[in-house]
C-alpha cells in the first residue's frame, strides 16, 4: 500500500471512477523509469528547497518542518497500527525512526556547507557500501577504489571554497544512516504490513527530532509562508518520491530501480546549479561522476 490511496473502486451510485482510481490509471501510463526519475528530481527538488530556508533558518528547524509534514501526511493516510506489536518490533520501528531522524539532520547540516552534488555524491557511499557488503565479488573493489577517489576529489585538499571538513563528515554520517536505514526498513519491512512502518518511524523521528528543532527555530517555525515551505518540503522529499518508487517497483526488476537511482548524485549536481547556482569545477563533477560509475557498476552486475 502507497502512502495515498491510488486503488479506490468505483464509487458507488455515480458510475465514474473516483479521484484516486484515475490517479492509479494516471500512475499506470507512466513507464516506471520515468516514475522513478520524477521521485529523483522530487528528493531533490525538496533538498534545494529546504537549503533556500537556510536563509531563515537553522538546518536543525527546517530538518524538523520536513520530518513533521511527512509524518503527519503518512500518519493520516496510513495509520500505523501499534496493538499487537511485540517488543521487537518496537525495537525495530523505534530504532527505524532514530535513524530516519539522524539521517536527515546530518545530511542537512551537510547541504548547510557543500554543494547539493558533492553532498549527495559523498551520502551515496552508505547505499553503495550495503551493495557492496552483501557481494562477493571481486570486481566490487573496483567499484569502492572508484567510490574512494570521487571522495579524495572532493575533499578540500587546498583552501576549497566548495567543499568544508565539517560538511563532508556530516554526508559521510548521512551515507552510514542510509545505510542503517536501508537494513532497518527491510526489518521493518517484515514486521508491518505495508508502508506502517515507515509511517511509524517517521512519527518517532518527528519526536525525537521535535525538541532540537523547536528550540532552535524558535518564532519562526510559527510563519505560516515558512510552514507552508516545510510542507513543500515533506511532500517533495518523501510522500510523493515514497510513493513513486512503490509504484514503479511494482513494475520493473530492482536490478534496474538500483541501476536508475545512480544518477541521484547527478541529478543533485544539475539542481543545485540551476536551483541554487551552484557551479561545480571540473574536478567536481569528475568526482561525482567517479561515485556514480562506481553506484552503476555496483548495482549493474548485482543480484536483484
Amino acid at each position: 500500500m502507497t502512502a495515498f490511496a491510488l486503488d479506490d473502486p468505483i464509487e458507488r451510485g455515480s458510475g465514474l471512477p473516483r479521484p484516486g482510481n484515475l490517479l492509479r490509471a494516471a500512475a499506470d501510463s507512466i513507464p516506471p523509469s520515468s516514475l522513478v526519475l520524477l521521485a529523483i528530481i522530487s528528493v531533490q527538488l525538496g533538498a534545494g528547497l529546504a537549503k533556500e530556508l537556510f536563509a531563515v533558518l537553522p538546518p536543525s528547524a527546517v530538518v524538523f518542518l520536513r520530518i513533521a509534514a511527512g509524518a503527519v501526511i503518512m500518519g493520516a493516510f496510513v495509520r500505523p497500527r501499534l496493538k499487537g506489536l511485540t517488543w521487537r518490533d518496537w525495537a525495530v520501528g523505534v530504532g527505524f525512526g532514530l535513524t530516519l531522524a539522524l539521517m536527515n539532520l546530518s545530511f542537512y547540516e551537510a547541504l548547510a556547507r557543500l554543494p547539493m552534488g558533492i553532498a549527495v555524491a559523498i551520502e551515496f557511499l552508505g547505499p553503495l557500501g550495503v551493495a557492496v557488503a552483501a557481494s562477493r565479488r571481486r570486481i566490487d573493489l573496483l567499484w569502492v577504489t572508484l567510490a574512494a577517489t570521487g571522495v579524495a576529489l572532493l575533499a578540500p585538499w587546498g583552501d576549497s571554497a566548495a567543499a568544508s571538513w565539517a560538511g563532508i563528515g556530516f554526508a559521510l554520517v548521512a551515507g552510514a544512516c542510509w545505510a542503517g536505514y536501508i537494513l532497518l526498513s527491510a526489518a521493518a519491512g517484515r514486521r508491518f504490513p505495508g508502508t506502517s512502518g515507515l509511517a511509524f518511524a517517521m512519527i518517532v523521528s518527528a519526536v525525537v527530532i521535535a525538541p532540537v528543532g523547536v528550540t532552535t527555530g524558535g518564532a519562526e517555525l510559527l510563519q505560516p509562508h515558512l510552514l507552508l515551505i516545510g510542507l513543500g518540503v515533506g511532500l517533495l522529499s518523501s510522500v510523493i518520491p515514497y510513493s513513486l518508487e512503490l509504484k514503479a517497483l511494482r513494475r520493473m526488476p530492482p536490478q534496474v530501480f538500483g541501476i536508475l537511482m545512480s544518477l541521484e548524485p547527478a541529478v543533485a549536481a544539475l539542481i543545485g546549479v540551476l536551483l541554487l547556482g551552484e557551479v561545480l569545477d571540473a574536478q567536481h563533477w569528475v568526482a561525482i561522476v567517479c561515485v556514480v560509475a562506481a553506484s552503476l557498476g555496483s548495482a549493474r552486475r548485482g543480484k536483484a
